[in-house]
């Protein structure tokens, strides 16, 4: 984990925005209906939706979402052409417990 790297990530305010929306995905987002019912993503949000609230380009969003990704704090899975984000719990609490114990 580079912690140096999920700082940087979240010094951006939109991105910072984004990891609190996906925290509560039913609260702050509309039903995927793209996401089969069946899949083993639950909480998994479509960059369309995060673009949507963020009012920010797709392009912008895409490279926001791939950043946080290739950080630790998201992970995602396509399905057909959508692709879905949604926090990595486990990356985060260790990245909280760095905090913590650290700094």
């Amino acid at each position: 984990m580079n912690t140096n790297l999920i700082f940087k990530a979240l010094s951006n305010e939109v991105r910072a925005q984004i990891l609190e929306w996906l925290k509560e995905p039913d609260e702050n987002f509309g039903p995927q209906i793209f996401l089969p019912p069946d899949s083993d993503f639950r909480g998994g949000i479509c960059v369309g939706s995060i673009q949507e609230k963020a009012g920010l380009a797709q392009s912008v969003i895409s490279s926001y979402l791939t950043l946080m990704k290739n950080v630790g704090l998201l992970e995602s899975k396509r399905f057909g052409q959508w692709t879905y984000y949604r926090r990595d719990e486990e990356k985060i609490k260790a990245f909280a417990e760095y905090v913590k114990t650290q700094l």
